[in-house]
Formats: C-alpha cells, structure tokens, sequence
C-alpha cells in the first residue's frame, strides 16, 4: 500500500507560542524545512523543545499562531470544519510513544477501529486490518490483546493502525522511547521500509538511534554551538542577542569582558528588564545543566567577550571553584 500521488511536505516560517503566568512561551518560533516524498525526517531535540507542538500541528490538531504547512497542493493551515476533519482522517497517520492501544481488542481489531468509525462494514474493514498487520509482521498475532504483546510488538500494531488510509504523512510521536534496543530496531528497520512506499514520515525522538537511518534531521531550538564542544571564546557586539528566551539550551556562558542585559519577554510584546551582569558573572547555567529552554533572553549591552562552555566543563571549571 502506498499514496496515490507522492506529496512533498514543507513548513515555512512556522510559530506556536502559549501564554503562561504573563510570559511568552514558544515551543515554535519561524521554523521552517521540506521533507520530500520517501523520505524520513527526524525531528530531534530534548524535552520541551518543541518537537510534540510540531508533530500536533503537522496532523492538524493544533493551530499554528503564525506561518504555513503544505502537504501537496493543501494549505494544511487554511484547512477548517469538514475540510480539516477529512485532512485528519486520510491524509495523515498517528504512532503515540504510548501505544494507545484499547486492552479489550486484539490486535487485529485495534487496527480496524479506524475503518469501523469512518463506518466501514466489520468484514472489510478486518480484511484491511490483516493487510496492514501482515505489511508490519505481526500477521500471526492478530488475535493477541495489547497484554501479549511485547512493547515492540504493540508499537508496530500502532504504526499499522495509523497506517489505515494509505496517508501521505506518517507522523510519530517518540516511536522508540519505551522499548530495548532490540525492540527499537526492529520498529526502526519498519519506518525505514515504510518511507520507500513514497509517503513523508516524520518522528519526533531524542534517540540517537534514529539519526544515522534518517534521511533528513530537523533540530528543534538548537542554539549555535554544541553541548560536547570545548571551553571557546566567542565575542558579542553591543545589542546583539546571545542567548533568546524559549531556545534549547546548550552552552553557558562566562563573562569575561564587558557587560550583558537579561530580559524576559512579557505576553503583550514588552520585555521586563531583570538585572545587568559584568565580568566574572556568568549565565546559562540552570537551562544547559537541567535541559531546560532559555528562560530568558541575554543582549551584549556593550560589546562583550565570553567563554562558552558546555555543562560538564562548566561544573568542573567553574562550579567546582565555588564549592
């Protein structure tokens, strides 16, 4: 099974920002990448970067605040009422990281819920079922409930289910994150035969397992430099952003000369000012050692050098200092 018509996915400029407590908080800010037809992109970052909003508003479940998503001809973003209930339920399949799968069924009758509630008749509804089983194989567990199946064995049930309708994009949802390495293979291996049938599957993930096999990485939040590079100097001139609120958190920072601004940007646009840092200071650290995003935006309010180092040298270099 295939889609009919390979469709390109791209994402331009794409934005969802919450308001919490009076502050701005931007799980998505101007992102923007294409995945063409057959391949496999992985979205890949750490918790609370963004990768679940994404995935939401791929499959037409949350509103993006601004930008587009076009799957195709199909402005996903412009889509409402029926049209946007059709675009859910044909063009798109949903793998959860938890299964979701109902504990009373068999497998078999988990994957043919779909087709019985869009009101296909029992039997070919079950024949579609045991085509997609087979295609994921598990034909000869059909008849299991969730309960005797292993964890690996569950997820490819759901990736059979969210395989109903032939979509043109897959999306999935930390696919591997609560199973062995065996088990994560396997599931693995499957989403990369699944890409060759044309559709764009895209998987949200910290794993690194799936980065080698991916055929396209999209970074969620990532912050210039890497959190396994070495102590290095990088110099700011006065005004420019150093670190942005809501971003990954990667690096933290020393001051060595000069002088920085913090701010927190405000729901309504305007920025509360919090205090002014100057050599020896340093900032960062909380976001890059506990894998938070930025809670705050940092400004060089003169021109300004710093050393960026990465949470492990910083605890050593520094921290340990201060002990």
């Amino acid at each position: 099974m295939s889609p009919s018509t390979p469709q390109a996915l791209v994402v331009d400029q794409l934005s969802k920002h919450y308001i919490s407590s009076g502050y701005t908080i931007k799980p998505l800010d101007q992102l923007s990448f294409t995945a063409s037809p057959g391949e496999l992109a992985v979205l890949l970052g750490p918790s609370g970067s963004g990768k679940t909003t994404l995935l939401s508003c791929l499959g037409g479940i949350l509103e993006p605040t601004s930008g587009s998503i076009r799957l195709g001809d199909t402005e996903v973003t412009t889509l409402e009422g029926t049209d946007l209930d059709v675009y859910r339920r044909t063009r798109v399949g949903f793998v959860f990281q938890s299964f979701n799968l109902v504990p009373s069924l068999s497998a078999l009758e988990n994957v043919a819920v779909p087709l019985l509630l869009r009101g296909e008749k029992r039997g070919p509804a079950m024949k579609a079922a045991a085509e997609l089983l087979d295609r994921v194989g598990l034909a000869e567990r059909a008849g299991h409930a969730p309960s005797q199946l292993s964890g690996g064995q569950q997820q490819r049930v759901a990736v059979a289910r969210g395989l109903v309708g032939d979509p043109d994009l897959l999306l999935a949802d930390e696919p591997t994150a609560n199973l062995d390495h065996v088990q994560a293979e396997a599931v693995i291996r499957l989403l990369r035969e699944l890409r060759d049938d044309g559709r764009v599957i895209v998987v949200s993930t910290h794993d690194a397992r799936l980065v080698p096999v991916s055929d396209r990485i999209v970074k969620m939040g990532t912050e210039a430099g890497d959190a396994e590079d070495p102590p290095s100097e990088v110099r700011y001139l006065e005004g420019e952003t150093i670190i942005r609120q809501g971003d990954e958190a990667r690096l933290v920072y020393v001051i060595e000369d000069g002088s920085v601004d913090v701010v927190v940007e405000l729901a309504d646009g305007t920025e509360e000012h919090r205090t002014v840092l100057g050599p020896g200071r340093y900032f960062g650290e909380l976001g890059a050692m506990m894998g938070f995003p930025r809670s705050a935006t940092v400004r060089a309010s003169t021109d300004v050098r710093l050393t960026a180092y990465n949470p492990t040298e910083f605890r050593e270099r520094i921290l340990s200092k201060e002990d």
